[in-house]
């Protein structure tokens, strides 16, 4: 424990266990330790149970994430981590799924592809967990997509609401008002672009406040003399965002 570690025995501390992993792409997890064991993540979406004393692998799930998806990640193939809500682990995939695992055995619960697969979008971010929500948003704002995040159920893995970062086509009904006026900070043909603006991580929850915050990332593409010709302040990019967790608003 920390509170053992002091000037006297610091020179003390050294390795304890270390765990091989499968792979030599770029490792960006942060992992969780409930009850003893370690939650964590690795390149192409691979999740590990790790026993936290003795670095003992407990159990491996590999989503099976198809080899030609690397080509769509800006930054590689790497994961920043799980949720943990009531037994269950909550995964982003690269390919763009939000998988549910059984934290004791790693087996699947459920599975939802949560991105057009046809398009640029990645996940790598790690989901959020709040009042039985799960929120996922996902990459792909430097190859031409709509940034969105999304909320489903952690027990069924049921959509319950998407919220967009940037407006859509104006000739068609907004998805949320708040959009109708975001889309007066545009100009040109943005959304033939994608707009960017994706929620690839970054997100807190205030239980006080009651409030999701989430950090949008840039335009797509990013010269604005092309995404939004005459300029404008392009909401909501690179932007803090408050929404309600329940509704999305």
């Amino acid at each position: 424990p920390l509170a053992g570690i002091d000037a006297s025995n610091v020179k003390q501390l050294g390795l304890a266990w270390f765990v091989d992993l499968d792979t030599h792409r770029g490792q960006e997890a942060t992992p969780l330790i409930i009850d003893g064991v370690l939650y964590s993540t690795s390149a192409w979406s691979k999740v590990q149970a790790i026993d936290a004393a003795s670095g003992k692998l407990l159990w491996q799930y590999d989503p099976k994430v198809p080899g030609e998806t690397g080509v769509k990640a800006c930054c590689d193939t790497v994961n920043r981590g799980v949720a943990a809500y009531e037994g269950k682990l909550f995964l982003g995939t690269l390919d763009g799924r939000l998988v549910a695992l059984d934290a004791a055995t790693g087996n699947e619960v459920w599975s939802v592809v949560t991105v057009d697969q046809t398009k640029a979008y990645t996940i790598t971010g790690a989901p959020r967990v709040i009042k039985g929500k799960v929120i996922i948003g996902n990459g792909g704002a430097e190859f031409g997509v709509r940034g969105y995040i999304s909320a489903y159920d952690a027990q069924s893995g049921k959509m319950l609401w998407r919220f967009y970062t940037v407006p859509g086509d104006p000739s068609k009904p907004f998805e949320a008002p708040i959009l109708e006026q975001a889309a007066k900070t545009w100009r040109g043909e943005w959304w033939k672009l994608g707009g960017g603006g994706t929620v690839w991580d970054s997100m807190a929850y205030d239980p006080e406040l009651d409030l999701l915050y989430i950090g949008t990332g840039n335009g797509s593409p990013w010269n604005q003399q092309y995404r939004s010709p005459g300029g404008g302040d392009n909401l909501f990019l690179s932007a803090i965002v408050a929404l309600k967790p329940d509704s999305g608003e």
